[in-house]
């Protein structure tokens, strides 16, 4: 098989599995280095030992990129597959009526691989439409986009829709919201775009009328489509745990529904955001609701069988989730850009 499809299958895979960046960075790393290389020429370098030489190849990449060459599938990419092939959890029926996800990150923020690679792989969930929601400048931890990159990105986006037929992407952000509850970029931009996922990433341990009403103006913004990890708790994983954030749910989940703003159903499983008894909330509260994937890599854009697992132990019907919709009617939904 070919060595630099290989590599970043292993790659995702391992993003998959939630593998330390360093390892899966090795091997997107190595794809990155051979690609521009015909399959003569790295063959020669493997064979006169120059490809173990090159920095940033090493023991492991080399293996795999040798046994590729031999036109089998590497042995490595064989468990990793055979590993993978169980769905990550049991989202029931819901699962097969997901067409599209909402919320996902690339390099030009804090995601770890460029938007052609998101795409791609995308395209091989068999996803209908991915909106690129990179980070707003507020967020400069996470390199949050200037108004300037963020249109610079839109125009990424539209030749990206013009050279690959099948998945669509959506022009997005997850815009951060305020202490004020406004939205963290200009309503210009904002007009321009698809998809906004509002969220809040900042003094999280806010009591609760001042969350509520930070959360209530961004709520209330017209630009707004979906409520982002409305709790902001993290249950597991490298960076700890978070308690929940403290607001007023019934107030926020009817404001949700009266805007027609989605609550977002986060997959990422060290989130499992917003727990059971809010996602039961909004469900009485008759909000819409979005199962994303918050992919910061193109292997955790599969991350969406957490989400429908727990909307379906929940009890939340398919089409009240706006990512089992065809385009057409969540453009119609979201604005598509056109506000």
């Amino acid at each position: 098989m070919d060595a630099v499809d290989a590599l970043n299958e292993i790659a995702f895979w391992l993003e998959r599995e939630l593998a330390p960046s360093f390892k899966v960075q090795a091997f997107r790393k190595a794809a990155v280095l051979i690609r521009d290389l015909d399959s003569q020429e790295l063959a020669a370098r493997a064979a006169d030992g120059r490809l173990q030489r090159m920095k940033g190849i090493g023991g492991r990449t080399f293996e795999v990129i040798s046994q590729a060459l031999t036109g089998v599938v590497p042995d490595y990419l064989e468990n990793l597959r055979e590993r993978g092939a169980a769905p990550l959890a049991d989202g029931g029926a819901l699962l097969g009526k997901l067409r599209g996800d909402l919320h996902s990150h690339s390099d030009w923020s804090d995601g770890g691989s460029p938007v052609e690679l998101m795409v791609a792989a995308a395209a091989a969930l068999g996803r209908d439409y991915l909106a690129l929601t990179d980070h707003s400048p507020n967020l400069k931890v996470a390199n949050g986009l200037s108004a300037e990159r963020l249109g610079d990105q839109l125009d990424l986006v539209a030749r990206i829709n013009k050279a690959r037929p099948g998945v669509r992407v959506l022009t997005g952000i997850e815009v951060d919201i305020l202490e004020d509850g406004t939205l963290d970029q200009t309503a210009e931009l904002l007009d321009r775009l698809d998809v906004v996922v509002a969220s809040v990433h900042s003094k999280l341990r806010s009591d609760s009328r001042t969350m509520t009403r930070r959360m209530l103006g961004a709520i209330e913004d017209p630009h707004t489509n979906v409520l982002g990890h409305c709790t902001g708790r993290l249950v597991q994983g490298g960076r700890g745990t978070r308690p929940p954030s403290d607001f007023d749910a019934k107030r926020v989940f009817a404001a949700c529904a009266e805007h027609d703003v989605a609550v977002e159903i986060n997959s990422r499983p060290e989130r499992q955001d917003p727990p059971d008894e809010l996602i039961q909330l909004a469900l009485d509260a008759g909000c819409l609701f979005s199962i994303d994937s918050d992919a910061h890599a193109p292997g955790q854009l599969d991350f969406l069988p957490y989400g429908a697992e727990r909307a379906e132990r929940n009890g939340v019907p398919a089409d009240r989730v706006v990512t089992t919709w065809p385009l057409e009617r969540l453009l119609d939904w979201s604005g598509g850009g056109d506000r």
